[in-house]
């Protein structure tokens, strides 16, 4: 699933790979998997792939970041950025588009 990434994002961003369609729950209840191109919708979980070091305030204070690389995250649909890497999906986004941590 999830490999090394190569990036290293600034400030409160990190870089998610989209869950596979059948971890995203795109299953119907009949057993039936519907393809992502027939929803045209983003995905909107992930896994953190690359965490950049924290938000810096007004004051030049460091935030440190919540999230760590593994974490499964629920993020908003519209807030990230789209990028491929060796033929791969991922976004990048702002640590404040992350709406939860998935827990199992």
């Amino acid at each position: 699933m999830s490999k090394k990434v190569n990036l290293r994002p600034l400030g409160d961003r990190i870089v998610v790979e989209p869950l596979a369609e059948h971890e995203r729950g795109k299953e119907t209840k009949s057993g039936i998997f519907i393809p992502e191109t027939a929803e045209k919708e983003r995905a909107e979980k992930g896994v953190v792939v690359s965490v950049g070091p924290g938000k810096v305030t007004d004051e030049g204070k460091l935030i440190p970041m919540n999230l760590k690389v593994g974490d499964k995250v629920l993020f908003t649909k519209y807030g990230p950025d789209e990028i491929k890497i060796d033929d791969r999906d991922y976004f990048i986004l702002s640590e404040s588009n992350v709406l939860g941590v998935i827990t199992e």
